[in-house]
């Protein structure tokens, strides 16, 4: 048996308890088993709440840990790196009959993974001279190319509001509880987009406007295509303005179309 082939047997072991693609067998194999499924599940409920901190504090410590070994059950990690793991976190909840009274979980779970996988991504540097191209080419050949890690968050419920309250304490945080109750009763939906503020990872809300703009960028459309769709009342000028300056834009390309 070579190595690769143990090493699935492991993984498949840890997940489902058999002791199939172990050197050993018997008693002491399946204590090592195990030991080893103890370990790893404790390893993978840190990684799950580093990865989902708002869907931990809305449900408490104690659900989030059995939430998150139910979910290892369910998909556990396929590769060495945790950090990646969670993908299918919220799609899971989504689904999840018990989790059926906070329709907004879900999203606020997608919300903290583009967060997490934003802090993740490779570093880019702005390309200033770039956006000289805007007056010089026709917005059919034009793209521009978001940050790596930027992401974008459309949701029916306010996601944004209950990220933000989650992060306050004290009065501030008990007026903004309230106001989220209230966004929640009317299921006021929120945009939110990622992006990278230093070395932090952060929430920026968006106008529903701004939404299908950035949704049309992050989808690769040309910038014709992009105003079309981000409709009337897109104002492009003050928009490229705070693009710039919180290094929301990697660069602006053009196709030899």
């Amino acid at each position: 048996m070579d190595e690769a082939t143990r090493q699935q047997g492991l993984l498949r072991g840890l997940s489902s308890g058999s002791v199939d693609g172990l050197r050993e067998h018997g008693g002491r194999a399946a204590r090592a088993l195990e030991a080893y499924r103890a370990n790893a599940q404790a390893i993978a409920e840190r990684a799950l709440a580093a990865a989902f901190p708002t869907v931990q504090a809305m449900v408490g410590a104690d659900d989030f840990k059995h939430l998150a070994r139910e979910f290892w059950h369910a998909h556990p990690p396929r590769r060495g790196d945790l950090g990646e793991w969670g993908d299918a976190f919220a799609a899971w909840l989504q689904a999840h009959s018990a989790m059926a009274p906070w329709p907004y979980l879900a999203d606020s779970a997608r919300l903290d993974f583009a967060l997490h996988r934003n802090e993740r991504a490779a570093d880019a540097i702005f390309d200033a001279a770039s956006p000289s191209l805007l007056e010089s080419t026709d917005p059919v050949r034009l793209h521009m190319r978001l940050m790596p890690g930027t992401a974008l968050i459309r949701s029916a419920w306010p996601v944004v509001s209950i990220y933000r309250a989650h992060r306050l304490e004290g009065e501030a945080a008990e007026i903004a509880f309230a106001s989220v109750r209230d966004a929640v009763e009317v299921r006021r939906g929120e945009d939110a987009m990622v992006v990278r503020q230093g070395w932090r990872a952060v929430v920026v809300a968006l106008t529903p406007t701004q939404a299908r703009w950035t949704q049309s960028l992050l989808a690769g459309a040309n910038l014709d295509q992009a105003f079309e769709q981000a409709g009337e009342g897109f104002d492009f000028a003050a928009w490229l303005q705070s693009a710039i300056r919180d290094a929301w834009v990697k660069d602006v390309v053009a196709s030899n179309d």
